[in-house]
């Protein structure tokens, strides 16, 4: 939904989801929020899409995202390290996705004592490997420079970081109601 102020400037447009979160006082949040779920859902069509041009079009989004997680610097993680790294709290999603791709082969496991470990097979190493030719050659190449340069764009994700935390703040509050 596009609202426009009463002087119907460009600069007065407000694009949000839901108008009656976007009335008085903070309404640009409401426009944050409705960038975020559409790149959300960009993001995550992408990366199933990548993810089946590299070869493995049985996966969602998050099995993408732990795959690539647990690959991440070549070393064993345990499911909290997961969970952590990617802010997820709900553990048992995570598990079972790690269940999924333990059994397709692309993780392994081991357990020490108590702690299980998870770690990248040669199969689950080689689909990386895949995915990043995918989207060197469909996102990087194909698509091209983005307006923004390397600068900005980290500067964009240390900003997503910090909102983050505002909302783990505020999911905290709204559990103590």
């Amino acid at each position: 939904m596009q609202e426009l102020k009463m002087t119907g400037s460009q600069d007065d447009r407000r694009i949000v989801s839901s108008r009656h979160l976007a009335e008085g006082e903070g309404w640009e949040v409401s426009e944050y929020e409705f960038g975020l779920i559409i790149a959300y859902n960009a993001f995550s069509r992408w990366m199933t899409r990548c993810m089946t041009a590299a070869g493995q079009p049985e996966l969602n989004p998050l099995d993408i995202l732990i795959l690539h997680n647990v690959n991440h610097r070549d070393r064993e993680k345990r499911l909290s390290d997961i969970c952590f790294l990617l802010n997820i709290e709900d553990t048992h999603t995570v598990n079972y996705a790690l269940r999924k791709l333990l059994k397709a082969g692309l993780v392994a496991s081991e357990k020490r004592g108590k702690e299980v470990f998870y770690s990248t097979s040669p199969t689950g190493a080689d689909l990386c490997r895949a995915y990043r030719d995918v989207r060197r050659q469909c996102l990087l190449e194909a698509v091209g420079p983005t307006d923004f340069k390397g600068s900005e764009l980290r500067e964009i994700a240390r900003s997503l970081r910090t909102l983050s935390g505002q909302y783990d703040q505020a999911s905290r509050a709204a559990a103590s109601l």
